[in-house]
C-alpha cells in the first residue's frame, strides 16, 4: 500500500519567505518606533532642562514682577505652580486681596490635583475674610473641611468657622462646631480590644476645647405675653390686713344733778 510522502519544513526558509513578503510593513513599524522613541527621549530631556531653568528662577525670585515673569515663561512646570502660590502671599502682603485670590483660583483651575489646593483654598477664605466678605469666607471654610476631611487644613477651617460664628453671635452654632472639632480630631491612643481612651488630644483639639471653654452660654429666652400666667391662675396673694378701727373718743362725764 503506498504510502503518503511527508513534507519538511524549514524554519529559516519561511522566515526568509515572511520577510521577503512584509517586509516594506515591518521596517515601517521599525521606523515608527524609533521615531516615537526618540521624540519620547528628547521630550523628556527638553521638559527636564525647561523645569530645571524654571525651578533655578524660583529660587532666584524676589517680587511679584519675577513671579509673574516665571509663570508667563514656563507656564506647566512644577516651578510655576510653586510660583503662583508666592505670587498669592506677595499681593496678600501689598493688600491686593481681589488680586490674590484671582492668583489662587487660576492656581486652582490649572493644578485641580495639586496637593496644595486645599491650602490654596484656605487662603481664598483669609482673604475674603480681610475684604470683610465674611459669608462668602465661611462657606470657604466650611466646604474646605467637608471636601477635605483628612487634610491639615480641615480643622484648620472648623476653627475658623467658630471665629466668625463668634462674632455673629452664633454661640449654639460656634459650640456645635467645636464639639465637631473635638470629635473628628482627636488622636487615636491604644486600639487594642478592652483598652480605655487613651487618645491623646492634638493642638487643634487643644484649641477647640479652649474656645469652647470660652464661650459663654446662651442666655435663656425673655418671657413673652403668651409664657405670663394669667390671673385667674396665679397664686392668691396674702389678703391686705384690714385697717384698724378706729377709737371711740371719750365722751365727757355728765354733770351729776
Amino acid at each position: 500500500m503506498p504510502t503518503t510522502p511527508t513534507v519538511s519544513r524549514d524554519p529559516a526558509l519561511e522566515a526568509h519567505v515572511f520577510w521577503w513578503r512584509f517586509r516594506k510593513e515591518i521596517v515601517a513599524v521599525i521606523i515608527v518606533v524609533l521615531l516615537v522613541l526618540t521624540f519620547f527621549g528628547v521630550y523628556r530631556l527638553y521638559t527636564g532642562r525647561r523645569a530645571s531653568t524654571a525651578a533655578s528662577l524660583l529660587a532666584n525670585a524676589r517680587n511679584v514682577s519675577d513671579y509673574e515673569q516665571l509663570i508667563a515663561q514656563y507656564p506647566n512646570t512644577p516651578a510655576a505652580a510653586s510660583a503662583y502660590l508666592l505670587l498669592a502671599e506677595k499681593q496678600r502682603e501689598e493688600k491686593k486681596f481681589a488680586e490674590a485670590n484671582s492668583t489662587l483660583r487660576v492656581f486652582i483651575g490649572k493644578n485641580p490635583n495639586h496637593e496644595l489646593v486645599p491650602t490654596a483654598e484656605m487662603a481664598v477664605g483669609a482673604n475674603l475674610e480681610s475684604m470683610g466678605k465674611n459669608d462668602e469666607a465661611f462657606s470657604t471654610y466650611q466646604r474646605v473641611a467637608a471636601k477635605y476631611p483628612k487634610n491639615f487644613n480641615a480643622p484648620l477651617a472648623l476653627i475658623s468657622e467658630v471665629s466668625l460664628l463668634k462674632a455673629r453671635n452664633r454661640i449654639d452654632e460656634a459650640r456645635r462646631v467645636c464639639e465637631e472639632l473635638l470629635m473628628k480630631y482627636r488622636m487615636p491612643g491604644d486600639q487594642r480590644a478592652g483598652a480605655q481612651d487613651d487618645r491623646m488630644e492634638s493642638f487643634w483639639v487643644g484649641e477647640a476645647a479652649r474656645q469652647l471653654r470660652l464661650l459663654k452660654p446662651s442666655a435663656p429666652p425673655e418671657p413673652t405675653a403668651s409664657s405670663t400666667i394669667p390671673p385667674l391662675l396665679a397664686a392668691p396673694s396674702a389678703a391686705p390686713a384690714a385697717p384698724p378701727r378706729p377709737r371711740p373718743s371719750a365722751t365727757p362725764n355728765k354733770p351729776r344733778q
